[in-house]
Formats: C-alpha cells, structure tokens, sequence
C-alpha cells in the first residue's frame, strides 16, 4: 500500500510482522531505546508527512512503559506533519481496559481513580486520530475517547477454529465461568447454535451445624409446595369483598400456640389450618334470621377455588396450563464446595468451622455464641444472617463485569474462605468450551473446568480467551490441571517461546489477518462491518 507506515511498538513486534506480511509491506524504522535514567526514547527515522501513520502496540509485563512509549510515539508523528495517525493498539491489560466504569475496581474506593479515562485523555491530547482494538476488557471504555474506536471480535476467528478443529462441536456446550461473561458466551453460542451455561461462586454461611443457607436442596425443599401462601391469598380476597360491602365483617383467626417453623396442613409460617380459620360473619339488618341461623348451625368451610379444566383442543388454555407456575427444583442445577478454589467432597471438614469463635452470631440451637434471634422465625434469621455477611461493592452503572474475576482470584487464595460454586446448564458426556475475553490468573478457571468434570460430567474442556496474559505461573497451573484439555488464546499479547514450547495444551490463533485488513479497509476508506461477521468455511 502506497502513503501508508506501519510502526511497531516494543510490546509485540512479532505481531507487526505478520501485518505487514499480508499486506505487503515492510515496517517503518524508528529507534525505541530508553536514556540511562531510565526514560523512554522515540525517534521516527522515515519520513511521514502526509502519510496515513499506523501505531501498533499491545500490552505487555512492563505495561506503564509501554503505555507511555505509545504517547511519545503518537506525538513523535503529530510533529512529523503525519495525515492520520491511527493506534491499532491491543489494550487487553491495565490501565486502560480494567479500570472502567462497570468495574468494581474503578470506584471501589471513594478516592479511587479511572486510569482508563487518564489514558484515553493522554492518547486524544498526543494527537491520534482513530483507535482500534481488539476485544476491550470492558467496552464501555469506548466511550472515553473524544476520536472514532473501533473494538474488533476475535469471536469469528475462534467460531471458525471451533468448526474446524473440535470433533463433536455440534453438541457441546458454551460456559461463562462467571454471570459477568454471560453476553459474550451467549454470542458465541448463537453463532455456532449451541446451548450455554452459568457457572457462579457464592461465599458460604455456615451455621454450627455445618450446614449453609446456600446448600443445594435444602433451601428449596424447605419451601414446601407453596400452600403457605393460601391464607394471604383467602385474607385479601375476603378485604377486597368487605371493601365492597360493609355488612361483611372479617373474623380474625383465633389464637394458638404452634412453634415456629411447624407445618400444619401445609402450612409453613405456623399459622392455623386453613379448615379452622372462618372466613366472614354476616350481620346487619340486610341478612335474615334465617341466614343468621343457618350460619350459626354449619361448620363455615374454606372456599377454594375450582380449578379450571383444560382442554387440549383449546390452545390459550393450553399456553396458560404450561406458563402455570411449578415449585420444583430445575434438574440442570448443579452445586460443590470451593476450599482454596479447588473443588472438595460435600464430607470434607469446612474451614470456616475452624475459625468461627463465640462472638460470631448464630442461630437458635447453635452451641456457639448466644442466640440472636430467638424472636423471629428460622427461615427470616437465617436470610438476615446470610445478607449480614455479604459485603458491599460500590459499582457504577449497576455492572461488574470487568472486574468480577479480580474479586473471585482475590477471594480463593483466603484459606479460610469457603465458596459454593453453582453451574446452570446440562454438560453431561459433552465438550465444555470455557469462554472469556482474557486468561490471566487461573483461580477461576480452574474451579470452572472442575465443577464441568467432577459435578457435571463433561468429557473434555476448552478453556477459550482472546487475550492469554497468564500471569505469574498461571500457565502451568493450568497445564497441570487434570480437568482442562486444551487453552485456546490469539497472539494479541506477546506469550514467550520458552512458555509456549513448554505447554501441551496451548493453541494461539492469529489475529494478524484480521488487523492487516482493518488497516487496509482504514486507509481505502472502506466499511470494516464485514470484519464483525461469522462465515461458513
């Protein structure tokens, strides 16, 4: 391509050359050095005046160095006389993508900054003109920058690769390892036409008795089949009838004694049968001696609604008999244990146990403590109780998507923390592709890639990013893990070839078509529409 320069950043040089591979080209000279105090060093050695000027940089482990030579860069070219400068800059790590308005790190604190902002200012004031990106972390943080963003998706690139390369695709299953990554499973998921499923981690609030408010069946059972509502419903029509007319008297139910959390008759709240509750005493100069009477004399009984006979032949009484609804529990919800992120047997001896003391609030019956809550009912303590427990997360614009996996990777390395980890979706004798936009501790994933094997059944595993950052040893651990079969990452974050040559399961896919042609469409003026599209092979 003619009047055009591709300069490429210290973070990812190998990328740059495959860009310019395919578009038949050679990258533009500039020396990046640093001073021997340490300060970053630009100097553009090619002429580019009046030349559309190509910036490629991602992040990288020294990721402030790297921020900071793009500014110098930018500016470097916004002197040199440069037509457009365009950053197509592969933001996958801090500052910018993860300290975004629906992070819970962007404002957790009430002195807490937005860094991504600051960046994006830093980028606008140094003279670039248009940004590309790969997959933002978060992408809401377009909207920080006063210049035209395009946010390109790996997520055809890997459609393709899933079609091609995975046997059996047709009936495997798409996994967000957490409810923040729920849109981005889901579009994987109609683009292959596959179904999908939830993976969510509580923190677990145990009482003496080792059992959790939060534990599987329980809960649920406890709620019975839901005729504990009976009595509220009867109450309110017989108001509505008395607000109508005003010789209609409501009698209030006698008084008993019944403990707390007794069943009578289905009755859950500790209420009275519904048999020994009379509905309404008729009186005034309207009702005759004779009614007076016959109400005096016959035991007053409940009336209870009809039920409706459907007909099959009848298709609104037919919608209507099945959006009717059930009190049962959904069979594709499964549950287990997280000590340390790992998965552990429902018999394992609980951490919390061990460092709950006798200030710790606890619930009538516990041997620990004195009992708090002794005036209410069970089922209200323990939800009080449980709620008390839960902290509270100051997040802008009601998401935290962003920085969900942050909170669960911080939260698993607490030894004496335990979390329910809760999977919604069938993945029995099926591949499980684990899927989010970026890999870098492995906490999650590996509690994800568990709970599908052990708990679910699931025969094989993909753990799916755009970006593999791999922090610290998160690559091997992952390697090590028994339950993950393959990591599938792009090369928009520079991985070392000691890492890659070590690794068994690590599979990188290349971006470096998909950018070529975002800078070709770019300079020739061209709609990139097409580049957001999924296409069969």
């Amino acid at each position: 391509m003619r009047r055009v320069k591709i300069f490429a950043g210290s973070s990812h040089p190998g990328l740059v050359d495959a860009i310019c591979e395919r578009l038949g080209t050679q990258p533009a000279k500039c020396d990046l050095g640093k001073f021997s105090n340490g300060e970053t060093s630009v100097s553009i050695e090619t002429s580019i005046r009046d030349q559309d000027v190509f910036i490629v940089q991602s992040g990288s482990p020294k990721v402030n160095d790297t921020v900071m030579e793009l500014l110098i860069m930018v500016a470097a070219c916004k002197g040199g006389s440069a037509k457009s400068i365009t950053g197509p800059s592969i933001k996958s790590s801090p500052p910018l993508s993860r300290t975004d308005p629906s992070s819970c790190h962007a404002k957790k604190s009430h002195r807490g900054a937005i860094a991504a902002k600051l960046v994006a200012n830093l980028l606008s004031v140094a003279g670039i003109d248009h940004v590309i990106t790969v997959d933002l972390h978060a992408p809401p943080a377009q909207g920080f920058f006063g210049k035209p963003v395009d946010n390109l998706h790996a997520e055809p690139l890997i459609a393709r690769w899933i079609r091609n390369h995975v046997s059996g695709w047709k009936e495997a299953v798409v996994v967000s390892k957490n409810p923040g990554g729920s849109k981005r499973v889901t579009s994987l998921a109609d683009a292959l036409k596959l179904n999908f499923g939830i993976i969510t981690t509580d923190r677990r609030r145990m009482t003496m008795g080792g059992s959790s408010f939060l534990d599987t069946s329980g809960f649920l059972d406890r709620m019975g089949d839901a005729t504990y509502e009976v009595n509220h419903l009867q109450r309110s029509e017989m108001q509505a009838e008395a607000s109508l007319d005003p010789t209609i008297d409501i009698e209030q139910p006698r008084e008993s004694t019944i403990l707390p959390n007794s069943r009578v008759n289905g009755s859950m709240d500790g209420s009275l049968p519904l048999s020994s509750v009379p509905l309404r005493q008729v009186t005034g100069a309207n009702s005759s001696p004779h009614t007076r009477a016959v109400d005096a004399q016959q035991p007053q009984h409940v009336r209870t609604p009809i039920p409706r006979s459907v007909s099959l032949e009848d298709p609104i009484a037919e919608q209507d008999s099945a959006d009717e609804y059930t009190d049962q529990r959904a069979p594709e919800v499964i549950t287990g244990r997280l000590v340390q992120g790992h998965l552990v047997d429902d018999d394992d001896p609980s951490p919390v146990l061990s460092t709950m003391s006798g200030s710790v609030a606890t619930l009538p019956g516990d041997g620990v403590g004195p009992p708090q809550f002794d005036d209410q009912d069970p089922m209200t303590s323990s939800m009080m109780s449980h709620l008390s427990t839960v902290t509270s997360h100051n997040t802008l614009a009601g998401a935290h998507a962003a920085g969900e996996s942050e909170d669960e990777e911080e939260k698993f390395k607490n030894p004496e923390l335990e979390h329910t980890i809760t999977l919604v979706g069938n993945v029995k004798d099926r591949t499980v592709f684990i899927m989010d936009d970026l890999i870098d501790q492995c906490g999650s994933w590996i509690a994800a890639a568990e709970t599908v094997v052990k708990r679910g059944g699931a025969k094989k595993v993909y753990c799916i990013a755009t970006h593999g950052l791999f922090g610290y040893d998160s690559l091997e651990r992952m390697e090590e893990c028994e339950c993950i079969d393959f990591i599938v990452v792009t090369n928009t974050y520079p991985i070392s070839l000691d890492r890659i040559r070590s690794s068994r399961k690590l599979v990188i896919l290349d971006v470096s078509n998909l950018l070529s042609e975002a800078i070709r469409r770019n300079h020739y003026g061209e709609s990139i529409s097409q580049l957001f599209q999924h296409y069969q092979d």
